[in-house]
């Protein structure tokens, strides 16, 4: 397994997609952040981070190919991305929909609740963002400390 930085972000915008379905809405943070790609034997997954100042780190994007799920692959591209950002940031931030997807997923590595916008989804796209057969409509945000 590798993970790499890359400037070629664009690329992968099919992974991107994964997560973000609205081109318009990756256009936003795509060039201010910091692209990763994990490969194992090909690509299998990336993430995309933004500092947003008060030393926090924003997690904008993380995709995994449907196919290579479950594999740990998303993790190891938060581990990596955390282990990285531990010198310089005090907390990484996640914002998800209200899914059972991944809402348990980010749990699982060590993020809690921080808080939530209400309506976001629905304010922010321009369609219905449909998960595990619910419809987005609140971004739920998740921190998790660097430090202790």
């Amino acid at each position: 397994m590798n993970i790499y930085r890359t400037e070629d972000k664009r690329k992968y915008m099919d992974l991107l997609l994964l997560a973000d379905e609205q081109a318009e809405m990756i256009e936003t943070y795509l060039d201010r952040g910091v692209m990763y790609v994990l490969e194992d034997s090909g690509v299998r997954g990336e993430i995309v981070t933004l500092d947003i100042g008060d030393r926090t780190l924003e997690i904008k994007n993380l995709a995994v190919y449907p196919q290579d799920q479950k594999r740990g692959y998303g993790r190891a591209l938060i581990e990596y991305v955390c282990t990285l950002a531990a010198a310089r940031f005090d907390e990484v931030l996640v914002g998800t929909g209200d899914s059972p997807l991944t809402l348990p997923f980010y749990e699982r590595c060590g993020f809690v609740r921080s808080h939530v916008v209400k309506n976001f989804f629905l304010e922010h796209y321009d369609h219905p963002i449909i998960e595990a057969g619910v419809q987005l409509a609140d971004m739920v945000y998740l921190k998790r400390k660097l430090s202790e």
